[in-house]
């Protein structure tokens, strides 16, 4: 079985809830506050761990007490930490969320010591990957890390999957080196440059000759390779928080590749851990482990297409 290397940020969630989200100016009481670990790196590197995968993270921590409960968080779950460093500068990154009784919500991000994973921090980490190994990806980082991160993996043969979250602008040069771009439906609306998701995925596959698969929701999962394109439905489940199917999806899905799945079979396995995730509350708390995704798939239905 191959390695899985993820390169991504670490954030610890500071969720309050009540009744109603505060405008501008006012205080309203709360009802509760907890600390969840999370960032997409770190849920990400948590999934492909569960799904029964050797994974290293390299990232980025402050020197605070949030930091080193995510380095524990993190190892607890069998994830590699010996490449996540340590920046005395900037504090752990953070994602403050407010959450009301209706399920609105508002989210400000600080990126703190992520915005310092640099390229030349990458290095070492590399040097225990080799052709096979699965690097993974998302967008919270520098996005010369990312680039970095891409040129290393590639000049060792590595596997390369990009989930472009949060969406921006990428370089041509960059697209061409990914193996699998993973964005949900708003994010390949948003790099194609389109509101119709077929124009979207078309305009991005100008750009970009790997394999595309685009998750959406309760309408199932994607794929578009070369001349094939395939949609696989969304199974049947009761949803309660879909704050982290994406980076279930993505994570296992990395985690298959690893395991040598053939890539429908790994996107089956990815579309039932997401499914599996959106009945439980919580982002790190509700990523399944593989023994409770290939239970979910020998007894889940799914939607007709």
């Amino acid at each position: 079985m191959h390695k899985v290397l993820v390169v991504g940020s670490i954030n610890m969630d500071l969720v309050s809830t009540a009744k109603r989200i505060p405008a501008v100016g006012e205080t309203v009481l709360g009802d509760s506050f907890s600390t969840i670990p999370g960032g997409k790196g770190a849920n990400q590197a948590i999934a492909a761990a569960r799904a029964g995968a050797s994974v290293t993270m390299a990232g980025k921590v402050g020197s605070d007490s949030f930091g080193a409960g995510l380095l524990q968080s993190l190892a607890a779950d069998g994830v590699g930490v010996q490449h996540i460093g340590t920046d005395p500068t900037q504090p752990t990154g953070i994602a403050i969320i407010q959450v009301s009784e209706k399920g609105e919500n508002t989210i400000t991000v600080v990126p703190g010591a992520n915005s310092r994973l640099l390229p030349s921090d990458l290095h070492a980490a590399f040097s225990q990957f080799s052709t096979g190994d699965v690097l993974l990806l998302q967008l919270e980082i520098p996005l010369e890390t990312v680039v970095e991160a891409c040129s290393l993996a590639k000049s060792r043969g590595m596997v390369i999957i990009l989930n472009p979250a949060p969406a921006m602008p990428l370089p041509n040069e960059l697209l061409r080196q990914i193996d699998f771009l993973i964005p949900n439906e708003k994010e390949c609306q948003w790099i194609g440059k389109a509101e119709n998701l077929e124009t979207a995925m078309e305009n991005i596959g100008h750009n970009y000759g790997g394999c595309m698969i685009v998750t959406l929701g309760n309408q199932g999962v994607r794929l578009v390779d070369h001349d094939r394109v395939i949609t696989i439905p969304a199974h049947l489940v009761e949803a309660v928080d879909t704050v982290a199917a994406g980076d279930a999806f993505v994570g296992v899905f990395a985690a298959c590749l690893a395991k040598e799945m053939p890539i429908l079979d790994a996107m089956e396995h990815a579309n039932a851990a997401a499914a599996i995730s959106v009945t439980r509350k919580g982002a790190q708390p509700s990523l399944p482990y593989a023994a409770e995704i290939s239970q979910f798939l020998d007894t889940s239905n799914t939607k007709k297409d």
